[in-house]
């Protein structure tokens, strides 16, 4: 028993120290955002600034088009979650619960295409993008989107097979039930938890996205919010205002924040896979 407690002691520690390491960016970043330029890199340094402003905020806010840049990243990201992630549901179903010619061949397909890094298809995809006149438009960063996720795929088809019994699905079929009334009655209320944790991964993931938005998006007012920031850093850095940096980074991490905090529940629900809940 003591050798337990000793052992919790350790681990208790080990995860504040981890926990520690990873929150004080975030910490740093948000003092930083309070302070006057003059007192960013006094010594020692002080985690609660003193003077606090909130004017960095105003300023920034004022100054960029950061309400473009919020606009458009929610263009893209609601759109793509939303039929992206039906599109992915549907795939998933296909592939759990229906029997058709060369199943796993394709399956397996598909998953060999998440061995094929970006920076091979990054030339290709943009010359065909520039065929269609789709750059300098949202389109790049939306219509991929539209088809899927194999990673998506993947994932809800495991939680499928183990949170749908297919008794339940045999059942609804002698009661009448067509295809898309199973998936939309049945397979859908169940992967509720699933898509939650898969919907908020993907939209920390798309929010955050930089290197498409950067390719893609030239005009100052098409651009993604991570793109505006990154494009401010020359402004800014020059003039040595790392707090109006710091506040439009605070404020770009607001929407994750709250979409992790309100879903977090979903990512441990979506893996106590334990049957249908009556």
């Amino acid at each position: 028993m003591k050798h337990k407690k000793i052992a919790d002691v350790w681990s208790f520690l080990l995860l504040l120290a981890g926990t520690l390491f990873m929150i004080a960016p975030f910490l740093w970043t948000l003092s930083t955002s309070l302070k006057d330029k003059r007192n960013v890199f006094e010594i020692p340094p002080k985690w609660i600034p003193e003077p606090s402003t909130f004017r960095n905020y105003t300023d920034v806010w004022e100054q960029s088009p950061l309400l473009n840049g919020f606009a458009n990243s929610f263009i893209i990201v609601v759109t793509v979650l939303t039929i992206g992630l039906f599109v992915s549901a549907m795939s998933s179903y296909a592939f759990s619960k229906f029997e058709f010619p060369l199943k796993s061949v394709l399956f397996m397909g598909l998953l060999g295409t998440m061995m094929i890094p970006y920076s091979v298809v990054m030339i290709p995809q943009y010359i065909g993008f520039s065929w269609l006149n789709w750059v300098d438009t949202l389109l790049p960063l939306i219509v991929p989107g539209l088809f899927g996720n194999i990673v998506v795929v993947f994932f809800l088809r495991q939680y499928l097979s183990g949170a749908l019994p297919n008794d339940l699905i045999e059942a609804a079929k002698i009661d009448g039930a067509s295809f898309p009334r199973i998936f939309w009655s049945i397979c859908l209320p169940v992967l509720k938890p699933a898509l939650a944790a898969q919907a908020a991964l993907g939209f920390m993931g798309i929010w955050n996205d930089f290197l498409g938005p950067l390719i893609y998006l030239h005009t100052p007012e098409k651009q993604t919010i991570q793109v505006l920031i990154a494009s401010m850093q020359a402004l800014y850095i020059g003039q040595s205002d790392y707090p109006m940096i710091m506040a439009a980074a605070v404020i770009a991490m607001i929407p994750v924040i709250l979409v992790f905090f309100f879903c977090q529940r979903y990512f441990i629900e979506s893996l106590a896979i334990s049957g249908i809940k009556g």
